[in-house]
């Protein structure tokens, strides 16, 4: 394929607290543990680098301009590190101010310096009226898409305290991008283990199947049938599965503990407004696009993370042999630009 068909749909810049702080309200410019040394971000202990071995830093426009050539590409669509954690931020006003500050941050430093550059916007779900202005404002900065965690906040996503943040999405034709992180190892039975590689096989899969289950249970994919929903960075092939999970328990229980789902969860997920990441390792991709009917299943880089497989893992989905051409270029960038609405 060439560089103008393939687009990044889940990359990642390393942000600084550094430069937040040059955009962020000055009221809350020192907020944050550490003293001067803080991140605005609650931080774990786990070495992620592995003594410094794994992983790289894509902290400006230039170093992802630079990753994007490198990997052949046309453009990515660029998410937080340190923001990944918003969730867990507890004090509403300063979730506000740091999701501004973000927001600004990347239309300033990335966005205005190449079209090539994109934006998914952080909103402080802790404050839902406030996400609804942020994501507004944000479309407004250029942002193609909302991020929203799916570990920390004290509510799951199908909570109907987030319902305008859906409403004004769809009105907005904007997608929403649940996103998972390593932080407290108890949402997911991972506080049992004292490694980091136990505790990170854990996490992001874990997450997304809770999160899944709220929304599509509490009626989120039948009051808002618009609404494009990516489940970000935890591959696909463990979704097969939780679909048949999901409708065995929906088929006995459905009509009175989830009367808003009034069809079987699968039908929605496995509609054309749901989507989910291909990693190329995954043995099961082949079977997993057939089960999954008309879901866009895309490329994410996963770029500087300790864990990602980048530019190789481009050349591995494009060598594998069992999906089609077709698929293969929906994965490495049809399908980004259809979620994304690019």
């Amino acid at each position: 394929m060439s560089a103008r068909d393939i687009v990044d749909a889940d990359g990642h810049i390393t942000e600084s607290t550094e430069a937040l702080a040059a955009f962020i309200d000055p009221a809350f410019r020192e907020y944050g543990p550490g003293g001067r040394s803080r991140s605005y971000y609650p931080t774990d202990a786990w070495d992620r680098s592995m003594r410094g071995t794994l992983g790289e830093q894509a902290g400006t426009a230039k170093s992802w301009l630079d990753a994007i050539d490198r990997g052949g590409m046309e453009s990515a669509v660029l998410y937080p590190t340190a923001g990944l954690s918003i969730g867990w931020i507890r004090e509403p006003d300063f979730a506000v101010a740091l999701c501004r500050a973000y927001n600004d941050f990347f239309h300033h430093e990335f966005t205005a310096t190449s079209a090539r550059l994109k934006g998914v916007a952080l909103l402080p779900l802790q404050d839902p009226a406030a996400s609804v202005d942020e994501l507004r404002r944000a479309r407004g900065l250029g942002m193609v898409g909302a991020m929203l965690p799916a570990i920390g906040l004290r509510k799951p996503l199908g909570h109907p305290d987030f319902w305008p943040i859906y409403a004004e999405a769809e009105r907005l034709d904007c997608m929403v991008a649940v996103h998972a992180t390593v932080r407290a190892p108890h949402y997911f039975g991972g506080d049992l283990f004292d490694t980091f590689i136990e505790v990170h096989t854990l996490p992001h899969a874990f997450a997304q199947m809770i999160q899944m289950t709220s929304m599509v249970l509490q009626g989120v994919f039948d009051a808002f049938p618009r609404l494009r929903v990516g489940f970000m960075e935890a591959g696909c092939t463990w979704a097969p599965y939780w679909l048949g999970r999901l409708d065995e328990e929906w088929e006995k229980r459905g009509s009175l503990e989830a009367p808003k789902c009034r069809r079987k969860p699968s039908e929605y997920l496995t509609s054309s407004n749901v989507f989910l990441p291909a990693e190329a390792s995954e043995q099961l991709l082949g079977p997993t696009v057939e089960a999954l009917g008309q879901v866009g299943i895309f490329y994410a880089s996963d770029f500087p993370h300790w864990d990602h497989g980048f530019p190789g893992n481009i050349k591995e989905m494009e060598d594998r042999r069992d999906i089609s051409d077709e698929t293969k270029r929906a994965i490495l960038g049809g399908t980004a630009r259809r979620m994304y609405g690019l």
